[in-house]
């Protein structure tokens, strides 16, 4: 694609990121504080976990892009954390694995821009009965006996998400403290014990865009692509668009 190209902003992780544009979601709300500064990008993928999405790297971020993202948010943990012997085991991912697999993710994303703002967020908290509950609606008496994750482990995962961020010397987001900081929190942030209601969205795109300001990476403070419509001379529209272009 030729000519000026918006600044791309990358949203990668499982089903938390891939449902992030719905109506509320928290990447939808970012790709409206950043319209016509940055393109939002969604790379979300439900169900995966870190070893899957290892495979998507070359894919999704190929080196030598021309115009590499400017960041990338990577926001996995959830399904990882399933718990071996349960229902989830499947997704389950050790946590020494986890913290590896998220490094490898950072080292690339960094190999393909050193300047790229490369964002890890934690595993948000697991309400462990409303997970419970949620299932016995949806499978009624085969419905899962044993909870298939549990909040103290998400935040095992949780922490070797923060210690892999300061040890690389990146930003991270702890979603699993954070909240649980208000009361309530269970039903308040989370719709099946797990996913995100509105309130719970909206947490996570207050703490995005604090980290990207603090990247340098303030929508304010962008340039339109193209120029606002109150710099346009209708007696000489050119002129704006010769001084955007030149």
């Amino acid at each position: 694609m030729g000519g000026i190209i918006r600044p791309q902003i990358v949203l990668f992780g499982d089903s938390i990121t891939e449902q992030s544009f719905r109506p509320s979601g928290w990447g939808s709300a970012l790709a409206d504080n950043y319209s016509r500064k940055a393109d939002i990008l969604n790379r979300g993928y439900g169900g995966y976990n870190t070893r899957w999405a290892l495979f998507l790297l070359h894919h999704l971020f190929p080196l030598g892009l021309a115009d590499p993202p400017v960041a990338v948010t990577i926001f996995f943990g959830a399904n990882d954390a399933a718990l071996p012997e349960r229902n989830s085991e499947r997704q389950h991912v050790p946590t020494e694995e986890y913290k590896e697999n998220l490094k490898k993710m950072v080292l690339h994303l960094k190999k393909c821009s050193p300047t790229m703002l490369v964002v890890l967020i934690t595993p948000p908290p697991v309400d462990v009965e409303g997970r419970m509950e949620y299932a016995r609606s949806i499978y009624g008496d085969k419905a899962m006996k044993l909870p298939e994750r549990t909040n103290e482990v998400a935040g095992i995962y949780a922490n070797e998400c923060v210690s892999l961020a300061s040890e690389l010397g990146i930003p991270s987001i702890n979603l699993w403290s954070k909240m649980q900081e208000t009361e309530g929190w269970q039903r308040k942030f989370l719709s099946d014990g797990l996913h995100l209601t509105s309130e719970g969205n909206a947490v996570v795109h207050k703490e995005v865009v604090q980290v990207f300001i603090q990247g340098g990476l303030s929508a304010p403070d962008m340039p339109f692509d193209f120029p606002h419509h109150s710099q346009i001379d209708p007696k000489n529209p050119e002129k704006a668009f010769t001084l955007q272009c030149s």
